[in-house]
């Protein structure tokens, strides 16, 4: 989020922020990242939006998406907006897509619950979050930031903690990227329907959309939906 989000909305007049979970980053963490859940994670975003002087307009990406489908299901914010997010039916289509291209990657990480090994080289990283447009110093610098993640986590959002859009009020934007390898556009057109709102889609784009090179517009169209609500 700060290599471009988090400058632009500030540049815009928004008070930006972005919040490492517990065990990422400099974030400490009282229990093993392996052992790490939804509900800590949503305890996490609860704990920084109660120190904030309103309620703020939440984003999330990938699992941050449902971590904010989650939050909001308790949680009251003038606006959430979702990118290529996991979907209310959890990330078992996206486990079942990585299994098939990637068996023997795929059996290692159900073992180990390891998954860093597996994604972390330039190669892997482009087919996993990368467009064919990204130039190949940005997928090599940000691959070598990825870090692993809570095994925990995975089995929540295959089918433990899945979101209950029905619980949730709050507005939201639905936005998919057309070259999105982790979470397809029926998947999205799926999440946008389960919160009553249309998905829009990026062409030309992969999974991580606020480092793609067309992440401007993925930008600018928050900045406009957030300004047509008032906020």
């Amino acid at each position: 989020w700060d290599e471009n989000f988090l400058s632009f909305f500030a540049d815009k007049g928004y008070h930006a922020l972005a919040l490492s979970f517990r065990g990422h980053g400099d974030s400490p963490t009282n229990k093993s990242l392996r052992a790490c859940s939804v509900a800590d994670y949503v305890e996490d975003v609860s704990s920084v939006a109660a120190r904030l002087p309103t309620a703020p307009v939440v984003i999330g990406h990938s699992m941050g998406g449902l971590i904010v489908q989650k939050y909001l299901e308790t949680h009251e914010a003038p606006a959430g907006v979702l990118m290529t997010s996991i979907p209310p039916r959890g990330n078992l289509g996206n486990a079942l897509r990585w299994m098939k291209q990637s068996p023997l990657h795929f059996a290692k990480m159900t073992v180990t619950g390891e998954a860093l090994p597996y994604i972390n080289t330039p190669q892997l990283a482009r087919e996993r979050f990368f467009s064919s447009h990204t130039p190949e110093a940005d997928v090599r610098k940000y691959a070598a930031r990825l870090q692993e993640d809570s095994s925990r986590i995975g089995i929540d959002c295959l089918l433990l903690r899945l979101p209950r859009p029905k619980r949730v009020t709050t507005p939201l934007l639905v936005l998919g990227a057309e070259e999105d390898t982790a979470h397809t556009r029926d998947e999205i057109l799926a999440t946008a329907r389960a919160y009553g709102t249309k998905a829009e889609f990026f062409p030309g784009m992969g999974h991580n959309m606020m480092l793609e090179p067309g992440w401007a517009a993925v930008a600018e169209r928050i900045d406009a939906w957030l300004g047509e609500r008032g906020l």
